[in-house]
């Protein structure tokens, strides 16, 4: 994706798009995403942002649908994310204690009470892949000891990127969580805010 825009994406950058080129090195190969499946405001980019959260840490909004990684300077790292049901659950402060390269993934007991024909086969959970609905990345919140069951993860669903989705925690396209997860050590701080509260 280079020499002028993107086909479809009039708005896109070419230097922007080029963060979502294939990743053909990754153990699974990562593909391009069709940016004109996703909604330019939902692509990575340095924006203004005023916080209390430290530098180095992450902030999602749920409502705006944007994660931030806090930089210094009121600059922050924004991504584009999509939310889901245990998304709109979790609220506050947590840690990331553990972070996945392709990682497991096993639908909790809800999702399976919830959609018994969906999850009930992947009961036993499914190994990393491009099917695997964690994608190629997860961050896995806890509060002290405690899993909170809450993940910053990647997607086989690009579009839902900015949207509410049936189930799932906060979602990001598989380039952005690849360079997320390349950024963040464990032992980060992550703030979740529902229903808006500081603002870029």
């Amino acid at each position: 994706m280079s020499g002028g825009l993107v086909a479809g994406a009039p708005n896109v950058d070419p230097a922007v798009a080029a963060l979502y080129d294939a990743r053909p090195n990754e153990t699974y190969p990562v593909p391009a995403i069709d940016l004109r499946t996703v909604d330019p405001t939902m692509l990575r980019q340095t924006v203004a942002y005023h916080t209390t959260a430290p530098v180095g840490s992450i902030v999602v909004d749920t409502s705006a649908r944007h994660l931030y990684l806090v930089q210094a300077n009121g600059k922050a790292l924004r991504y584009g994310v999509g939310v889901g049901k245990e998304g709109l659950a979790f609220r506050g402060d947590a840690v990331i204690a553990r972070k996945a390269d392709w990682p497991h993934w096993t639908p909790t007991p809800a999702m399976i009470k919830r959609e018994p024909k969906r999850y009930g086969p992947y009961a036993a959970g499914l190994d990393g892949g491009l099917e695997n609905p964690l994608g190629a990345r997860a961050l896995y919140l806890y509060r002290g000891d405690t899993d909170t069951h809450f993940r910053i993860h990647g997607t086989t669903e690009p579009e839902t990127i900015g949207h509410a989705v049936s189930s799932g925690c906060i979602r990001m396209m598989d380039q952005d969580v690849i360079d997320l997860y390349s950024r963040v050590p464990t032992g980060t701080h992550v703030r979740v805010l529902q229903g808006g509260g500081e603002q870029s």
